[in-house]
């Protein structure tokens, strides 16, 4: 929150008891409070609503300033009216943006240019081509399949009957009329499609167009789709004074504009509303810049905090890709008591609540009957729970901890904070390709935008010391900088990645040999699991075996800090090795994992012949640690719209303390009973 906030009066009910709004007025500096204002003092109103006269009017009365509120242009996920909080908000002190006729601070915006730097200028086009490539708009619940449209084919925006936004524009029925003839009368060869908004798609407001204007010539899209896949295909788009019109400026249209609205009259669009008066030429990225980081307010909904428009717009890309994924009906199978309550709340967010199901054949048979899919924590999946999901016909999903898990661990029941969902296979699996081995071959070309972001997250990983599970450690061993150090970390030898990833070398202690045959001068450190540490996993041979071929045990360092020290990483499949390649270290693999094959590590082991690009190191982070995986904000504790993440946000999470570092103890005991009934299963099966 800024340091001294403005009080404000507000005269609806929403400013006092909608509690997200609130954190949003406070996080742009309003404080909204009752009372009377005084000459000087601010009156808070939302938008044109009926009910902000009653404001306007107390403000007049009283010589106090009225505040205008509206929603930002980069709302949030779907629409206010289906109980999702703000991201955004403007705040005009002198009317609002669509009231173009009017006095805004939008309008005193773009009549001083803006003057951009070339920083500006080059944020302001990151950030258009971040709203095009993640498709983000004001509301964001669409689907990401392009539409089966005509080709050629005119877009018509429609908008809702009676908006503010359309009388602000000087606009009514017979503009939109008017827009719909002209739009069949100059492209008489092409189809026009009009396409609803998404609060009329919802069922919640009626637009300006229905099913009578529907004809051979005219098709009605009431579908939710991406408007850039709209924009992307059309030959033309026509609107009145729709937020769509600015991002088809963004697109590369030049849109045909019926309304005064607020992008009219800077040279980016074709005007046909007589009132609308040239301002000079603005160029896309002026307008991107006045818009969303000169007029627009960013919050945090989980903290109340200050934000931006690229940390808002990386929280609604993944929460927008996390909906588009599991939106459906869910049945879960081979979850642990346990884990089912973390994952009531993690799912249940976007669609219906999960159903938990053992049984292979009925949780395929209610996927099936529900249209839904089947979900299996990975380790779980068995030859008749794959035969059952082909046979119905329905995807079956596995679930993973993400590689930005926690600060604790997963067999102590420390919650995660992140998850990964594969539907072609899991990633430490090579015996199959996996979602993440495509992501990771298709980001061997990343935009400059995606380097970057890539390039930062490493960057604050290795500032922060974070590593899988974020374990703090003893201090570490004096080790000499005059010899080559190669850290070998142990894994526990049951593992996955192991049965699945390894052929020659399958055991903590023939790795550590064949380390040392590979390096016979270095200084080797072996760093047993932690899990295997703790008691809580199988690590294979004694310890005392270990000392015999390595130089140094290493047993309670933090391993991201070890990492700083060491030259080189020599590994079955341990996640490790990924971590010593954001620290530049080099790695040697002597088994598969998802790192390996792309010409970042040295290969010993079997690496399947199908991974045959070359991959930048900020193509593997991204496809990683942005792509593949979902994060679920620590912070948020379940929060409406307050729930999956942007990786960064997680990395903020770590930063402030608000990840929680050890599992609740009553899960503890019912887990340890989970164990002791699993064991006797066999009387009652």
């Amino acid at each position: 929150m800024p340091e001294k906030s403005t009080r404000a009066f507000g005269f609806s009910a929403s400013f006092l008891l909608n509690k997200p709004l609130r954190r949003a007025l406070r996080a742009a500096g309003m404080d909204p409070r009752l009372g009377w204002p005084r000459k000087g003092d601010r009156v808070l109103v939302w938008g044109r609503k009926p009910v902000s006269r009653r404001g306007r009017a107390i403000a007049s009365a009283t010589s106090a300033q009225v505040i205008t509120a509206e929603d930002g242009f980069l709302r949030s996920l779907r629409t206010g009216r289906q109980g999702e909080p703000p991201r955004s908000l403007v705040l005009d002190h002198k009317g609002i943006y669509f009231e173009t006729a009017a006095p805004n601070d939008l309008q005193d915006i773009f009549r001083a240019g803006p003057v951009l730097s070339d920083a500006q200028r080059h944020a302001a086009l990151e950030g258009i081509a971040f709203l095009r490539d993640c498709h983000l708009s004001k509301y964001n619940d669409f689907a990401l399949d392009p539409p089966a449209l005509p080709d050629p084919f005119v877009l018509v925006v429609d908008q809702t009957y009676g908006d503010a936004s359309v009388a602000g524009a000087g606009a009514g029925s017979e503009t939109f009329a008017q827009m719909l003839q002209s739009a069949l009368t100059e492209h008489p060869d092409a189809l026009i499609v009009i396409k609803t908004h998404p609060e009329t798609s919802a069922g919640q407001r009626r637009g300006y167009f229905g099913a009578q204007d529907a004809s051979d010539r005219v098709i009605l899209l009431d579908a939710a789709v991406s408007p850039w896949h709209l924009m992307e295909q059309a030959r033309a788009v026509y609107c009145v004074s729709s937020q769509m019109g600015m991002e088809a400026i963004f697109a590369g249209h030049r849109p045909v504009v019926f309304g005064n609205a607020f992008y009219c009259g800077l040279d980016l669009s074709e005007d046909r509303h007589p009132q609308v008066k040239p301002r000079g030429h603005r160029s896309a990225a002026q307008v991107f810049h006045g818009v969303y980081q000169m007029y627009c307010h960013w919050v945090d909904p989980v903290t109340g905090a200050p934000s931006d428009f690229v940390s808002t717009a990386r929280h609604l890309s993944a929460a927008a890709d996390f909906r588009r994924r599991t939106s459906g009906f869910k049945v879960f199978v081979g979850m642990r008591l346990w884990k089912r309550g973390f994952l009531r709340r993690y799912f249940q967010q976007d669609g219906p609540a999960p159903v938990f199901e053992d049984d292979p054949a009925k949780a395929a048979r209610l996927a099936k009957e529900k249209s839904g899919a089947v979900y299996v924590w990975s380790g779980k999946e068995t030859e008749a729970l794959s035969a059952a999901c082909d046979t119905s016909g329905v995807p079956l999903i596995r679930v993973e901890d993400g590689f930005l898990r926690s600060s604790g661990l997963g067999a102590a029941l420390v919650e995660p904070v992140s998850l990964a969902l594969d539907d072609l296979g899991i990633y430490y699996d090579p015996t199959r390709e996996s979602r993440l081995e495509r992501l990771i071959a298709q980001s061997a070309a990343l935009t400059a935008e995606k380097r970057k972001r890539a390039q930062d997250l490493v960057e604050r990983i290795n500032a922060l010391g974070l590593s899988k599970y974020n374990l703090s450690g003893g201090d570490l061993p004096a080790l000499s900088q005059d010899r080559h150090l190669v850290l070998v970390p142990g894994q526990v030898e049951d593992d996955q990645s192991i049965l699945t990833g390894c052929t020659d070398i399958r055991t903590n202690l023939d790795l550590l040999r064949a380390t040392r045959e590979r390096f016979p001068d270095s200084f080797i450190l072996y760093k047993p699991h932690p899990d295997v540490m703790a008691g809580l996993r199988n690590g294979g041979a004694a310890i005392d075996s270990f000392a015999d071929v390595a130089d140094l045990l290493v047993e309670q360092a933090d391993i991201a800090r070890l990492l700083g020290q060491v030259d080189c990483v020599a590994t079955m499949t341990s996640l490790t090795g990924f971590e010593a390649l954001l620290r530049g270290k080099q790695v040697v693999c002597f088994g598969a994992p998802f790192y390996a094959g792309w010409g970042l590590t040295e290969d010993l082991g079997q690496v399947p012949a199908r991974r045959t690009v070359t991959v930048p190191l900020e193509g593997l982070v991204h496809a990683a640690l942005i792509d593949y995986p979902t994060y679920w904000d620590p912070a948020g504790r379940g929060r409406a719209g307050c729930g999956v993440c942007s990786v960064e946000t997680i990395l903020s999470r770590f930063t402030h303390g608000r990840v929680n570092t050890r599992g609740a103890g009553g899960i503890r005991l019912l887990a340890k009973l989970q164990g002791v009934f699993a064991s006797y299963a066999h009387l009652w099966r």
